[in-house]
């Protein structure tokens, strides 16, 4: 479970998304709510989109949010034999799949909004349904394949039907068969996935030396450019900008409009090189 705070209000009212990942599937749900909803609010949405879909949870992970700390979210899902883990600023990582889902939701966002941010509460069902049959690089199927077995239809689809169907198991034991046979190719590939990071991690981060004339992509972080990320549907990067001078090898100064108004060099962590086209995750 996690947040997305800092959005514009809509004309309903709403001004924060509500969002929960399943470990094992991938499937997320984005429910729109408010951010001074208390803890008594927030079990009201999750048991009407969640729950009522996919059953309790056995564990649940989450940020330390104040409204789940109090007495009333502690009591229900102790009562309902839910263990609640607590993410920590200094190990994110426990806290990485929601992470990782709310920059792409609010990539697709600021994509489909275009500009008429008041009314992106309106889009989130559709966001929801595209993000859950895409294929996921953890998974190698989507979040729909991997709870139902296949992928549900959309317009595009509306055709003739075929006459045979391939990845339809008409017997129940055939079935049964080919989703434990799924699931255990999930479980494979989360674990891959999951060796892969951490071999990634244990190498450091990559080296990365710009020289003076190259161009870049800024990373516009929150504690850096307030002005700039006024909100989370805000785009995320600017540039391209001139590398004027290599101060050290990891900190370079940039050519920046006057109106940045700030000190012009930065850490190479918030580079990205220049090459063509438009950068919204820098």
């Amino acid at each position: 479970m996690d947040f997305v705070l800092g959005l514009p209000r809509t004309q309903r009212g709403f001004d924060s998304i509500f969002v929960m990942v399943d470990r094992f599937s991938k499937m997320t749900h984005f429910i729109p709510c408010h951010k001074v909803d208390d803890a008594s609010n927030i079990a009201r949405l999750f048991f009407r989109d969640v729950v009522k879909l996919h059953g309790i949870p056995r564990t649940i992970v989450f940020d330390r949010d104040t409204k789940f700390l109090i007495h009333f979210w502690k009591t229900l899902w102790s009562r309902l034999g839910t263990k609640l883990n607590f993410s920590t600023s200094c190990h994110p990582q426990t806290d990485g799949q929601t992470e990782v889902v709310n920059r792409s939701l609010s990539t697709m966002l600021r994509a489909i909004l275009k500009g008429n941010h008041k009314s992106w509460d309106e889009y989130l069902p559709h966001i929801e349904f595209a993000y859950n049959r895409v294929v996921h690089r953890t998974t190698k199927i989507s979040p729909f394949e991997a709870i139902y077995g296949f992928n549900p239809l959309t317009p595009m689809d509306l055709l003739p039907l075929p006459t045979s169907f391939d990845f339809i198991h008409k017997e129940g034991v055939a079935k049964s068969n080919f989703v434990k046979k799924m699931h255990e190719r999930i479980k494979r590939q989360i674990q891959q996935q999951i060796e892969r990071y951490a071999k990634y991690n244990n190498k450091g981060e990559r080296e990365m030396i710009f020289e003076e004339g190259d161009w870049v992509w800024l990373h516009l972080r929150n504690d850096r450019l307030p002005k700039k990320r006024k909100s989370e549907l805000s785009p995320r990067g600017d540039g391209p900008f001139k590398v004027l001078k290599r101060v050290i090898d990891n900190a370079y100064r940039l050519e920046l409009p006057e109106e940045y108004d700030v000190h012009a060099t930065f850490n190479v962590a918030d580079l990205i090189p220049f090459v063509g086209g438009t950068n919204d995750e820098a």
